[in-house]
C-alpha cells in the first residue's frame, strides 16, 4: 500500500517518518520529496506498507496527529494522473469578425 503524508515539517527526516509507520508494521519504503532545485523538503512524502491492514491503521492511527510539530495529513495515495508531453497554452482573447 502507498500511503501520502502531507503537511510535513520541513525539517523532519525519513527516518522519522519510517519510524512513525513501523509502529503499525513492515514499512518497505519512506522517502519525503525534496526540491530538486533548492534540496529542501517540499513538506510531503510517500510510505510503501506491504500489508494493506497495517497500511490502513497506521492511516487511521497517525491521520491529523502531530510529528515534528506540525498536524500532518495521511491518507492512501493516488495513482499519478499521466503526464502529457505537450505544452498547452492557448486561451486568452479571441476577436470576433464581422
Amino acid at each position: 500500500m502507498n500511503i501520502f503524508v502531507a503537511k510535513l515539517n520541513y525539517d523532519t527526516n525519513e527516518d522519522t517518518l519510517r519510524d512513525a509507520f513501523e509502529e503499525f508494521g513492515t514499512v518497505d519504503s519512506a522517502k519525503i520529496i525534496m526540491d530538486k532545485f533548492t534540496g529542501r523538503s517540499k513538506g510531503f512524502g510517500f510510505v510503501e506498507m506491504p500489508n494493506d491492514a497495517e497500511g490502513n491503521d497506521a492511516i487511521k492511527a497517525l491521520n491529523e496527529t502531530e510529528m515534528d510539530g506540525r498536524t500532518i495529513v495521511v491518507k492512501m495515495a493516488e495513482p499519478r494522473a499521466e503526464r502529457s508531453g505537450g505544452g498547452g497554452g492557448g486561451g486568452g482573447f479571441r476577436r470576433e469578425r464581422y
